[in-house]
């Protein structure tokens, strides 16, 4: 199994995104719950393209959370590098 690290920023990512969309207190287990299953499947998540190739990303708790991470087959190491809200215009998913 892979291990599974979040980085700094995504951890100021989430703790954003709990302020400003004011999402339930439960939100933190509710977040680790939808990462844990990238250690047994690292590469589940959707590739991403343009300046965010060799990312993935999964869904969060909620449909619009994006969690973006990149997997290191190597060191077997999946790192959450952000976490954002897909319907902004500046999301990785997005077409800009």
């Amino acid at each position: 199994m892979a291990s599974v690290v979040i980085t700094p920023t995504a951890e100021s990512d989430l703790a954003r995104l709990i302020a400003t969309h004011s999402l339930p207190v439960d939100t933190i287990p509710r977040f680790k719950r939808s990462a844990a299953s990238l250690a047994r499947f690292p590469e589940i998540g959707a590739p991403l393209h343009g300046r965010w190739t060799s990312y993935r990303f999964v869904l969060g708790p909620w449909r619009w959370m994006l969690v973006i991470y990149v997997y290191d087959e190597t060191l077997d190491r999946v790192a959450i590098v952000t976490v954002q809200d897909a319907r902004g215009s500046q999301a990785a998913t997005s077409a800009s």
